[in-house]
């Protein structure tokens, strides 16, 4: 069974860093997509990062462009997203969320339909 565990929330000062993990079980990290996402209380979910195991090239929402890097670990089977420079606006519950093997060409890797398998979240607070 394929399980994803978020860890590295909490509460920051504006200006502040944190890193998210985004550990994997009941499978190898060699062929994969796994993306982040966060949800602010009222809003709708959003993709802020992905990275996949075929692309040099990660993914980035813009508001998170230069402050956000994320990062695989395949032999530690974890993802990381590195949260410098937060602000306020970053304020939400971090998920992430994968795919293994075939991807779906019919959704685009910051939709929450490209993704199969989901954490239970983590909670990012920033404050001015």
């Amino acid at each position: 069974e394929v399980q994803l565990v978020e860890s590295g929330g909490g509460s920051v000062q504006a200006g502040g860093s944190l890193r998210l993990s985004c550990a994997a079980s009941g499978v190898k990290l060699d062929d994969y997509a796994i993306g982040w996402f966060r949800q602010a209380p009222g809003k709708e979910r959003e993709g802020v990062s992905s990275i996949d195991s075929s692309d040099a090239t990660p993914y980035y929402a813009d508001s998170v462009k230069g402050r956000f890097t994320i990062a695989s670990d395949n032999a530690r089977n974890t993802v990381y997203l590195q949260m410098d420079s937060l602000q306020p606006e970053d304020t939400a519950v971090y998920y992430c969320a994968a795919v293994f093997g075939k991807r779906d060409p019919d959704y685009a890797v910051e939709e929450e339909e490209y993704y199969d398998y989901w954490g239970q979240g983590t909670q990012v607070s920033v404050s001015s």
